[in-house]
């Protein structure tokens, strides 16, 4: 289990990114971005977390749409060392949760590295200009189901951005597996 690193911090600039999605096509940070923002996400298939929450990203996802921030889910991890973690797994999970967002390989781990990814899963949000206003959770219910009126943290935090063009003052860290490292 490993907690968030505070290297990229809020304010930093998105870095941009062109990798292969699930769907076929390359995707770039403006291709993904809605009107008012992106949640760039780090998941993969294996990571208890993430398959915890797997269903609920994909709703997550479609209500950050319809106020016009856009999604994309990037899976970093050696695929070599977790095969579940590869592009031909990534595109079954991807299907089976109904993921109407772009779902990333980054084989390389560049880009991992250039947000300071740690662990999986964990959510970025940027306003409008590309400026980091969130770093954290999606919510409070780590590998457990959501607790019924549980508070949408991501949810509600990209909502202020959008609303007031700036993240809530406290903001909880992602817990999650950390990111499979390649050791070459």
């Amino acid at each position: 289990m490993q907690a968030q690193d505070s290297s990229f911090a809020l304010g930093a600039t998105a870095p941009d990114f062109d990798l292969p999605g699930v769907d076929g096509r390359r995707w770039r940070y403006a291709d993904a971005a809605g009107a008012n923002g992106l949640v760039v996400m780090f998941i993969c298939n294996h990571c208890p977390y993430v398959r915890a929450v797997a269903d609920r990203i994909a709703a997550e996802a479609e209500a950050l749409r319809r106020i016009g921030v856009g999604s994309v889910a990037i899976n970093s991890n050696d695929a070599r060392s977790y095969p579940e973690d590869s592009f031909d797994h990534m595109q079954r999970f991807a299907q089976q949760h109904g993921f109407a967002f772009p779902y990333l390989h980054d084989e390389s781990q560049e880009i991992a590295r250039a947000y300071g990814a740690q662990c999986t899963p964990e959510f970025y949000g940027f306003d409008r200009d590309r400026v980091l206003r969130y770093h954290g959770r999606l919510d409070a219910s780590g590998r457990q189901a959501a607790a019924p009126g549980m508070k949408r943290e991501l949810f509600d935090a990209m909502r202020q951005v959008v609303d007031e063009g700036r993240g809530p003052e406290v903001q909880q860290p992602s817990i999650g597996c950390s990111i499979k490292w390649r050791q070459d």
